[in-house]
């Protein structure tokens, strides 16, 4: 007994360090760029930039393969601060790509869900709960917006809401600069 104990302390341990090895040699670093431009996305995930996520666009603008304006989510705001981190001059959101509107998340209606679960196949964040034959529902505070469980719906009982005011999401709206002041002079 003492020998098996002795035989796996001494295998553990070289394992241990055969994977410690590993860790350190095949370190996988990310691009801090990609970082960066990453973080200023609206981490929607919903794939209106033509990329199956914020990451993966960010990783295509770092390297000069996706423009800066693919953004609806995150608008004029974000586009802005793109241009800022690379030295880009600011474009106005692409069309092709949708319309900056106000944040918004999903709700289901419960009464009418068939328990389908498409939906929670299509989300991208996992912000549906439910299961098989049973009633689902949204976590609206995991909830992006993105609408992507909306088209699989076969029943038609996610509907969209504007995100509610509250003191946690609410921003001081940007002063009007200019007209009052150039009539004045």
């Amino acid at each position: 007994m003492l020998t098996a104990l002795i035989t796996f302390g001494l295998l553990a341990a070289v394992i241990g360090l055969v994977l410690g090895y590993a860790a350190i040699r095949f370190r996988v670093d990310s691009d801090p760029v990609v970082d960066q431009i990453d973080k200023l996305l609206p981490q929607t995930q919903c794939g209106q930039c033509t990329y199956a996520g914020c990451r993966p666009y960010a990783e295509a603008i770092a390297a000069d393969e996706a423009d800066i304006n693919q953004c609806p989510p995150g608008g004029e705001s974000t586009i802005q601060a793109l241009a800022d981190l690379l030295g880009k001059d600011p474009k106005p959101l692409n069309p092709e790509h949708g319309e900056h509107s106000e944040k918004t998340v999903v709700i289901i209606d419960e009464q009418v869900c068939i328990g389908c679960t498409l939906c929670i196949q299509a989300c991208p964040v996992d912000a549906i709960l439910g299961a098989a034959k049973q009633m689902h529902t949204v976590i609206t505070s995991e909830c992006t917006g993105c609408d992507l469980c909306i088209p699989p719906c076969p029943v038609e009982c996610i509907h969209v809401v504007p995100v509610k005011t509250t003191a946690r999401n609410w921003i001081w709206p940007k002063p009007d600069t200019g007209t009052a002041e150039n009539e004045q002079a």
